[in-house]
């Protein structure tokens, strides 16, 4: 539970020993409340599978208790259960479908195109915040309806409240990002167009209009889903590549190895630390029983590291396969924008591979300090065509 572990230490040795010795480990309650904690595969996936025992509705992130429920529970897509997360998934369900993903491909491209471009012509650059972070953000800027004008000030905003080492900046970001939403729904109620804003902000569950603090928090919940694992896992990937310079040269000699390549970094990156969900009914895992109220937290990093489900799994290969991570959740939580992902990243490598991008270090990374997400928080880096 210290985040240093994940910037300076090895939490992987810990949970190769849970898996082994203590796979359902109870956690006393500190400033967090007690959990119980899952590190192995097979449960996590089973557990994920289980929404009926186990609820999003009270939270998915484990959070001082001092701090009180989440604002969002209940009243988001990750933090609702059956009924309510069905009805609010349907309403944003299609445009994260294939069909409608492939049909932005091109301007995604475009995207990618444009930061790369800039990124050579800086020649020295931060890969996170000036490459990662701002393809995935300007993709869900451009669905959600946000005018290409406010691109940079979301740039900004995101760029503080889920990159800033001082948490009191993360919060004031985060609330400036509450605000603008505020303003363009109510933007977009009265004057509506074809856009996932739009969508919320008009859309009955019911035959009731979500109210505006519901569509704010959808808002904040999509932007937050489509933009900080995607950047971490970009950036985590390229800093992977980095470290094994032959996995690289192998997608470079093999561009058909892009999409396992892609789901490889997934795998590799488990940018979501930990998910959390809250028993309401009884439940047995290894003879541990979960009493209806229990907080359950899976380790998806640990599951993603499985040796009894993954081959060489402290092995970074690209050519793995099959490779049925958990990074992107599983069961009726999967992931809604995991085709927008896949793609932003297979766009993003593609677009360096074809060019010939040469990257290499220019500095010592940074990684976070966090228990929530896993990645580097700086990698600087020279880029160049050869």
């Amino acid at each position: 539970m210290d985040p240093e572990l994940y910037s300076q230490g090895d939490p992987f040795a810990q949970w190769s020993w849970l898996r082994t010795h203590d796979p359902v480990h109870w956690h006393e309650p500190t400033e967090l409340p007690g959990f119980w904690s899952l590190t192995r595969y097979h449960d996590i996936r089973a557990a994920y599978r289980d929404a009926e025992t186990f609820s999003s509705a009270q939270g998915i992130l484990l959070r001082p208790a001092e701090h009180g429920a989440d604002p969002g529970g209940g009243r988001t897509l990750a933090l609702t259960d059956a009924p309510r997360h069905k009805q609010l998934r349907g309403l944003v369900d299609g445009w994260f479908a294939v069909r409608s993903v492939r049909a932005l491909e091109a301007e995604m491209r475009d995207i990618a195109q444009g930061v790369v471009n800039n990124a050579l012509e800086m020649g020295s650059c931060d890969f996170v915040t000036d490459v990662a972070a701002r393809i995935p953000l300007y993709v869900i800027c451009k669905m959600m309806g946000v005018p290409e004008s406010d691109w940079e000030h979301l740039y900004d905003l995101t760029s503080r409240a889920f990159g800033a080492g001082d948490p009191l900046t993360r919060r004031f970001a985060h609330l400036d990002i509450l605000g603008y939403f505020e303003t363009l729904q109510a933007d977009k109620a009265a004057d509506p167009g074809d856009d996932l804003v739009s969508v919320l902000a008009t859309a009955e569950v019911d035959g009731e209009r979500l109210s505006p603090d519901d569509v704010i928090l959808n808002c904040d919940n999509l932007l937050v889903g489509g933009t900080e694992n995607t950047r971490i896992a970009a950036a985590g990937g390229m800093l992977s590549f980095l470290e094994h310079p032959d996995q690289w040269q192998a997608v470079r000699d093999d561009p058909e190895l892009l999409p396992s390549s892609v789901e490889e970094v997934l795998r590799w990156t488990s940018t979501a630390i930990h998910i959390m969900r809250t028993a309401v009914q009884p439940a047995e895992i290894h003879g541990r029983r979960i009493e209806a109220g229990d907080k359950v937290v899976f380790w998806l990093p640990s599951a993603n590291r499985d040796e009894t489900v993954f081959d060489a799994p402290d092995v970074f290969d690209v050519r793995r396969t099959p490779n049925r991570h958990l990074s992107l959740g599983f069961g009726e939580h999967f992931c809604l924008g995991s085709m927008l992902a896949r793609v932003e990243l297979r766009l993003l490598y593609g677009e360096l591979l074809s060019r010939g991008v040469h990257i290499e270090s220019d500095g010592e990374p940074k990684l976070l300090d966090s228990i929530v997400v896993n990645g580097p928080e700086t990698l600087p880096v020279r880029m160049k065509v050869v």
